[in-house]
């Protein structure tokens, strides 16, 4: 499977704040890469090393096989929609077509953005700072989609928009990996909606990797165990014991291991994509959690 970003020790400093620190991560092609974290963990700084516009401090890093940097060839594969989702607030959508096809004049697909904006009724004749925060948010990813980057990295497009706009939102992104060799990496902290859409996971805390792979791989190698209250030192020699919980009577573990529980006093389930992430916050501080929002619940 081809490789579209790697890093390895990845460092970046701002004086004396360090905002990424070693940081090791593996992106597949044509896969939705989720970047999940509380505010403050590092996503932004990523996603702005990983797109050239920062440099690193320290550490090696790869995008489509080269360092990142300002060359029209390497950019051109390259789309990047900031979290402010940069439109001219009085240019109309067609207007801003024709800015895209000036800009970028490899293989700019203005028919892309016009049948898709059509699709959303989202109209080509008023100006962007009328339109509602969802039609902005679609019309900045359409013009995003329409250079035909190979690598799309998104800083919480979704933030903003309400439950129904995110979907669409959503499902627009993953249309566009499914049509072709497109990877995507979507930097959010609403766990829940990403868990209908992605099968990748970045997750950071305190401007660490706490977790990099595939979801399902993941998912697959932690469980939560039930059982009455007691010491937890024969699970934590077979298991990582991620979080612990307690009650009088009760404790509820998520573990990390695929070794066998023989212990019948525990019980065994699945843990979901949410979870798991909570419970991996959950090791630093507890207003970290208060961070990642589940859906529906709105910033």
């Amino acid at each position: 499977m081809t490789t579209v970003i790697q890093t390895r020790g990845l460092v970046k400093q701002f004086r004396r704040v360090t905002a990424l620190s070693d940081c090791d991560v593996t992106v597949p092609e044509s896969c939705i890469c989720a970047l999940i974290g509380p505010n403050g963990a590092g996503k932004t700084t990523l996603l702005r090393l990983l797109s050239g516009l920062a440099r690193p401090t320290a550490g090696q890093m790869s995008v489509l096989g080269g360092a990142p940097r300002q060359d029209p060839a390497w950019l051109a594969e390259v789309g990047f929609l900031a979290q402010e989702i940069p439109l001219y607030r009085r240019f109309t959508a067609e207007e801003h077509i024709s800015i895209g096809a000036h800009l970028n004049r490899r293989r700019w697909d203005a028919a892309l953005v016009r049948d898709r904006l059509k699709s959303l009724n989202i109209p080509l004749d008023r100006a962007a700072g009328s339109l509602s925060g969802g039609q902005r948010a679609q019309l900045a990813l359409t013009l995003t989609l329409a250079k035909k980057p190979r690598l799309v990295l998104l800083d919480e497009p979704v933030a903003a928009l309400d439950p129904l706009a995110r979907r669409h939102f959503l499902a627009t992104m993953a249309d566009a990996v499914a049509d072709g060799a497109l990877t995507v990496v979507l930097s959010s902290h609403l766990v829940a909606d990403m868990e209908r859409v992605v099968d990748h996971l970045i997750l950071l805390s305190a401007s660490h990797v706490q977790l990099s792979g595939d979801i399902d791989a993941l998912l697959a190698e932690h469980r939560v165990l039930v059982g009455p209250r007691r010491d937890t030192a024969e699970i934590a020699r077979t298991h990582t014991i991620v979080q612990a919980m307690h009650t009088a009577r009760q404790t509820t573990l998520v573990v990390r291991g695929t070794a066998p529980v023989i212990d019948p006093a525990w019980e065994s389930s699945e843990v979901g994509l949410e979870e798991m992430v909570l419970a991996y916050m959950g090791q630093d501080a507890a207003p970290a959690i208060s961070h990642l929002t589940s859906v529906g619940e709105e910033q």
